[in-house]
């Protein structure tokens, strides 16, 4: 049976959490001022509900978690429920085709160039999540109020292997469905998709009956996904303000002054919150990075020990990065250990600024729970391309959280997704960077070496059956589990690079 502790935040707890957070100085702990404000990220040198559709789509879907501001909020105390965001479900239907198609193959599907209401991100959904699509997506997109249509954009088709264990709770007792890739487009408010399956290969011979030449059809119940992240998070107000004050934000020179509210956590926030209570205040949008001394007191090893782990990251924290934590399944599910790390690329692209990173976040997040059907955000962290690190599933950043990452490998691991593409460009040394630092510090904390090697049994993948011991890489690439192009082949390439530093990091 496979092991899964599932646990949940006590209610009262959760609802004794869901008060303003600023709180006398005598009894709230001051954390460092990277934890008082809105994460900051290291930098690179909105919600709408009207319908602004020329054209309307038969069985058209929109999903929508929260009622869109109004743009005129009441003085009063401000909930963290916000950003809000939405998903405009679109059918495909079958396209005109030229004349030229090959005899018996399946049609192409998709949508002619029309409005939307403003959407980010995009992917394409099917009622079957063990059909595969054989064949190709792309997309165009205009940029919001303009009339630029950009070029063709390929989505990335396999997927499936980012996903729950086959015959896991996950997966079994929810509605998942097949998927796409998400990729990143920025703001837009137009789209035109085409799905066009694989050409059957002509026969070796006349009169041949070679299976190659059978037409593969495309998956039944395709739909187009449009990802509003909404907005990004308000800034945090500042902790320790006295009691009879609400807590005053902190102010930046870009940055107009607003009133000073004190902030509300929803059950749901305090509930993901409170699970990493051991490294931050409750509420917290960041976790503050510590020394090497200060990262080996905290992990309470006996006398005399020597601590294999790295300094802690800082980390932004899910409410950091706006996640709406009444999309995912309430409870949190875990595993035993965390014996390895699998690195992925997100296959987004790489299209995105680094202060765009909490909305592809967001993005991500949504596609993952109500496009693909999953209980929550599959990976346990991710990386921007600037190195900032970001939470990822929920259930704690120390504890070993069982994630949808690597399918056949999410037991006893965790999954790190570096956010773009890395198939043909170069990772920056920054995010690659990132990944070292993270994994020096987590698998530290459960006593594994990022440069040794591991034995890890499959739970059924495309490249190992299920039951199989396989030993591989305690950092690994998505494609040593499974037959995938996954990370990327100019990420993959600088593993290597991740362990020797993660190693240094830990001591060893």
């Amino acid at each position: 049976m496979r092991a899964l502790l599932v646990t949940s935040v006590g209610v009262t707890c959760a609802a004794a959490l869901t008060l303003p957070l600023a709180a006398p100085a005598s009894s709230a702990p001051v954390l460092s001022a990277a934890s008082a404000r809105p994460p900051s990220l290291t930098t690179e040198p909105g919600t709408d509900t009207t319908d602004t559709s020329g054209t309307t789509a038969p069985d058209t879907t929109t999903t929508s978690d929260t009622t869109a501001p109004d743009g005129a909020e009441p003085r009063a105390a401000k909930s963290a429920a916000a950003p809000a965001g939405s998903t405009q479900s679109l059918p495909l239907a079958p396209l005109a085709v030229p004349s030229n198609r090959v005899t018996g193959a399946p049609a192409v599907q998709g949508l002619p160039q029309r409005d939307a209401r403003p959407f980010s991100l995009v992917g394409v959904v099917w009622d079957d999540a063990e059909a595969e699509l054989h064949g190709t997506v792309q997309v165009r997109t205009r940029a919001t109020g303009t009339t630029r249509w950009s070029d063709w954009q390929d989505v990335e088709t396999h997927n499936a292997d980012h996903a729950a264990d086959l015959g896991s709770a996950e997966r079994e007792g929810r509605t998942v469905r097949g998927a796409t890739a998400p990729l990143w487009v920025g703001d837009s408010d137009g789209v035109e998709v085409r799905v066009r399956p694989e050409s059957p290969a002509a026969p070796e011979s006349p009169g041949s009956q070679d299976r190659a030449a059978t037409p593969v059809p495309l998956p039944e119940g395709m739909r187009l996904e449009l990802v509003d992240p909404g907005e990004d998070p308000a800034p945090e107000p500042a902790r320790g303000a006295p009691a009879n004050r609400a807590a005053v934000p902190a102010v930046f020179a870009d940055t107009p002054p607003t009133a000073a509210l004190p902030e509300v956590l929803t059950a749901e926030i305090a509930a993901a919150s409170a699970v990493n209570a051991e490294v931050a205040e409750i509420g917290a949008s960041v976790i503050p990075a510590l020394t090497q001394a200060e990262t080996a007191e905290s992990v309470n090893l006996a006398p005399g020990a020597k601590p294999y782990i790295g300094p802690r990251p800082r980390i932004v924290t899910r409410k950091g990065w706006g996640a709406d934590e009444k999309l995912r399944e309430r409870n949190f599910g875990y595993t035993k250990s965390v014996k390895a790390a699998f690195v992925h690329h997100s296959a987004t692209g790489n299209n995105y600024t680094c202060k765009q990173a909490p909305s592809v976040l967001r993005s991500i997040y949504r596609y993952h729970v109500k496009s693909s059907g999953w209980r929550d955000f599959g990976y346990n962290f991710a990386v921007d391309k600037c190195g900032n690190i970001y939470e990822g599933r929920a259930g704690g950043v120390t504890k070993a959280v069982l994630g949808a990452h690597t399918l056949g490998f999410n037991t006893n691991t965790m999954g790190i997704a570096v956010l773009g593409s890395y198939g043909s460009t170069n990772p920056p040394a920054a995010a690659v960077t990132a990944v070292s630092k993270l994994t020096a510090w987590k698998l530290g904390l459960f006593g594994a070496n990022p440069k040794g090697k591991v034995t890890l049994v499959s739970g059924g993948s495309n490249k190992y059956k299920k039951g199989v011991k396989v030993k591989m890489n305690v950092i690994s690439g998505h494609r040593d589990g499974f037959a995938t192009e996954c990370p990327g082949a100019r990420l993959y390439k600088k593993l290597g690079t991740a362990r020797t530093s993660s190693a240094k990091l830990q001591g060893r």
